[in-house]
């Protein structure tokens, strides 16, 4: 992907910014989903600012007379921090942010997402939450074993553990403890019973774009395909899209990744929705293309 090395946003004149054919992508790390909307964008002969939020800086004062106002702006930073707080400052200054900040501080959030979910009659996993080792350890017997733990800020399966009894539920909230505070505040799921997959489903506007089955890897519980899991098409059912568009409503998202569990009772649980979503493999697997309609998406918002 071809970046443009300015640190302002200042890419183009005042009328291509407010155009309707152009677009920025803000990001942090280049990965195959930045190339691939880029390519998406300038096959559409639109007019492309790649800026990497590392060399952002904004005026936060520049009320009235922004520079951003009207720009169209795709989140697409991985790490939760540099996206709330760019997209507060850019939508602050009336960058029409994809996502918006209601969705990044959501998504980033699994207690806020779970709540959210739940206020709008979402299905979930039942969870609950602590704020300190022993009333986490006394949410674990009223939750139930096997459950898991899950940091409420965090992506790709890190620092999420199967607890499967109360020996290992002390060991693992002891080790916690010595960790940074935002890890002092436990949020704990049910241990679903499912097949050996998840559900991976792309919501761009009201609909749901595609969806793949994420199987675990070998020796693995956790479908993240980081840790070797495989992909496979999914069906996009009504069932399954009813849903997936109430769980984006319900946090805000405009394009988001939902992320189902198949319940042997309750049939389809939501789990999390990801705020600047990964799609390669959603693309490789059904062919659907989706940086295309996630571009077009952008333009209709930008109109």
């Amino acid at each position: 992907m071809k970046q443009e090395p300015i640190p302002n946003i200042d890419m183009h004149s005042a009328d291509s910014q407010t155009s309707t054919r152009s677009l920025t992508i803000l990001y942090d790390n280049i990965r195959w989903e930045e190339k691939a909307l880029y390519e998406a964008a300038k096959k559409k002969g639109i007019e492309v600012a790649n800026v990497d939020c590392k060399d952002l800086f904004v005026d936060l004062n520049n009320n009235g007379n922004s520079k951003y106002q009207g720009v169209v702006i795709m989140q697409r930073c991985v790490s939760y921090f540099k996206s709330v707080h760019s997209t507060a400052a850019l939508e602050g200054l009336g960058a029409k942010m994809i996502n918006t900040l209601e969705a990044a501080t959501n998504c980033g959030n699994k207690l806020f997402a779970h709540m959210k979910l739940q206020r709008a009659g979402v299905p979930t996993p039942r969870a609950v939450s602590a704020f300190s080792e022993e009333s986490a350890m006394q949410a674990l017997d009223r939750l139930g074993y096997p459950a898991v733990i899950k940091p409420t800020i965090g992506s790709w399966g890190r620092l999420i553990a199967l607890l499967r009894d109360k020996d290992a539920s002390r060991a693992v909230i002891e080790d916690r403890e010595h960790m940074f505070p935002l890890y002092h505040i436990y949020y704990f799921e049910e241990f679903v019973e499912r097949p050996p997959r998840d559900i991976r489903a792309i919501v761009i506007g009201d609909r749901v774009a595609a969806a793949i089955y994420r199987y675990s890897g070998e020796g693995e519980w956790k479908t993240n395909m980081a840790l070797g899991g495989r992909a496979e098409m999914c069906a996009v059912t009504g069932e399954l899209e009813e849903i997936c568009i109430r769980a984006a409503s319900a946090v805000g998202g405009q394009i988001v990744g939902v992320d189902l569990m198949e319940d042997k009772e309750k049939g389809l649980v939501v789990h999390e929705v990801n705020n600047t979503t990964e799609f390669k493999n959603t693309v490789r697997v059904t062919g659907v293309d989706i940086p295309s309609m996630m571009v077009d998406y952008a333009l209709k918002i930008g109109k």
